[in-house]
């Protein structure tokens, strides 16, 4: 875990030797403290990931962060709006493309798609097809600094949610591969889109699958008592949580019970 640096409390610095985050101030029980925007490169040229929503003091206190230091190329872990809303004001402030994989994101660059390496001044960051949360989801491996950026596919506290555009069995299959790839890798971090740095990538890859294979035995037993629509099933399984994240609930119940029915 060499030149890994994890401040106490807020993700705003938090940083490895080659990455370093810059907090948008979106905080929200969806967004925890706000999304992270992540600066990679330790040269003259960067890339910057997320440039978050569409916040003007946001997006220039990110680029005066850079001084003397150019973007080469905005990538996006997915095309959220709370992760890509600012990304067409930030390409126009710093003279740089956008790349994702949602045709719909990009903007004056190329996709990007599971296995490409972007490289920024000697630095290597390798391109891994994350989908579940959304149909879009990235996460990007920093071999250097042996960590992962997961956007929305792994929290830094708390789990993400199966939004409208994902699926429940495209997300385990992706956990699962996260979880291989970072045994494999001896990955050190995972710096996550929303919340801090989690420095224990098996640990909390374990807890991420655990939960997941937990709500559905818990989302099966609601049913077998009766309960039918997602709210019903949220009421019941998701009883000790703060009701303003309940419609929100609702959404990955649905797709848990797309999941179910399709086993």
């Amino acid at each position: 875990m060499s030149g890994l640096h994890i401040p106490v409390g807020t993700p705003d610095g938090s940083r490895t030797r080659h990455a370093e985050s810059l907090l948008a101030p979106n905080p929200s029980p969806m967004t925890l403290e706000g999304t992270n925007t992540w600066v990679i490169g330790a040269g003259e040229r960067v890339l910057v990931v997320d440039p978050g929503p569409d916040d003007e003091a946001h997006l220039l206190r990110v680029r005066d962060h850079l001084g003397q230091r150019r973007v080469s190329e905005i990538l996006l872990t997915h095309g959220h709006l709370d992760h890509s809303g600012g990304a067409r004001r930030f390409a126009e402030l710093v003279r740089a493309p956008v790349r994702a994989l949602d045709p719909r994101h990009r903007l004056g660059g190329e996709g990007l798609t599971d296995g490409d390496v972007v490289t920024v001044d000697g630095l290597e960051v390798h391109v891994y097809a994350t989908p579940g949360h959304s149909f879009d989801s990235l996460c990007f491996w920093i071999p250097q600094d042996r960590a992962m950026l997961t956007g929305d596919t792994v929290l830094g506290r708390g789990t993400t949610i199966i939004a409208q555009d994902g699926g429940l069995g495209d997300y385990l299959h992706s956990l699962d591969r996260l979880r291989a790839a970072a045994e494999s890798l001896e990955a050190a971090a995972l710096l996550p889109g929303h919340g801090p740095v989690l420095p224990d990538p098996i640990g909390a890859l374990d807890a991420y699958i655990a939960h997941r294979r937990g709500r559905l035995d818990q989302i099966a037993a609601a049913r077998a008592r009766g309960a039918r629509t997602p709210r019903e099933i949220v009421e019941i399984v998701y009883a000790e949580v703060d009701r303003a994240l309940w419609p929100a609930a609702e959404v990955s119940v649905a797709a848990q019970l797309d999941y179910l029915d399709r086993l």
